[in-house]
């Protein structure tokens, strides 16, 4: 079965860096993640953009936008990118400008916005320009949803349910929210059930390693979590394949997520929905007989 990974890091970010050598016993470069892709029939992957000026600053009040994926030079041929957005710098001279210039680029896919990180609703006035051009370029909005991995964060302007008027007001753009907003997981089910424009992503559920995604699989409170919203929401058509790489190995996170998902829907949960999300995306892969 033929795979996307619609939700990986490859941003020199220092706690992406640590926990992929403490927690997830991971190789964190572009060898590393080619080779993960290889091992687990995996044929393209969408970056989340995020940098830092200071290492350990993420949420970065001073990164520019559009942020992007610099964890090495280049980037491999089957990774794709949704440029991160900085609410604070958006306002500074050219900074709109650089944005659109970088949505014509081919390998970028989508837009993403730091819920929590950055202290701002989704609806704030401030992202205005971001879904104007969004809507003009035909690009989704991926917005982070949930608990966050800095403590930074401020988890009230990244609970699935603050973000219901910005889905409303916006039927012209396809969202998805990520990590299925866990752990307001029955809060995202209903999100999807009303909001026709609306994914949400299967990411990011364990951060570790092998050992420790087998364990939780035989934890029944714990898949239990997961598997209500998913059985309640009913959206399998809408339900996309992610993982957070590198704060998880793709060969690990992906039986889990079979676990939970019927193995009828896989076809649609691991490959087609990406493209769904991501027209752009199937467009490149096409173009480059991936």
């Amino acid at each position: 079965m033929r795979i996307i990974d619609a939700h990986v890091h490859y941003s020199n970010i220092a706690a992406f860096h640590d926990t992929a050598e403490t927690l997830a016993n991971i190789d964190y470069t572009g060898r590393g993640l080619l080779e993960e892709f290889r091992r687990s029939g995996v044929v393209a992957g969408v970056g989340m953009g995020v940098t830092e000026t200071v290492a350990g600053a993420f949420p970065d009040s001073e990164a520019l936008n559009p942020m992007l994926l610099d964890l090495e030079g280049s980037l491999p041929e089957n990774l794709f990118t949704c440029v991160g957005i900085n609410p604070l710098t958006l306002h500074l001279e050219g900074q709109l400008e650089a944005l659109e210039a970088s949505l014509q680029r081919p390998d970028v896919v989508g837009i993403k916005l730091y819920a929590g990180y950055y202290h701002f609703n989704v609806g704030d006035p401030i992202y205005d320009p971001v879904y104007r051009l969004a809507a003009a370029y035909h690009l989704p909005v991926v917005i982070h949803g949930g608990l966050t991995y800095a403590d930074q964060g401020l988890l009230k302007y990244s609970h699935p349910l603050s973000m219901e008027e910005t889905f409303l007001k916006h039927r012209d753009i396809t969202f998805m929210l990520c990590h299925l907003g866990d752990p307001w997981v029955m809060d995202t089910a209903a999100l999807l059930e009303k909001n026709p424009n609306l994914y949400t992503d299967l990411s990011g559920w364990i951060v570790g390693d092998q050992a420790k995604v087998d364990r939780l699989m035989t934890e029944q409170t714990y898949t239990d979590h997961f598997r209500r919203a998913i059985v309640f929401a009913e959206k399998y058509d809408r339900l996309v394949f992610g993982t957070d790489w590198p704060l998880v190995p793709l060969a690990a996170y992906i039986p889990f997520v079979k676990h939970l998902v019927p193995e009828a829907h896989w076809e649609d949960v691991f490959y087609n929905n990406a493209l769904r999300v991501f027209p752009k995306l199937e467009q490149r892969m096409d173009e480059l007989n991936l």
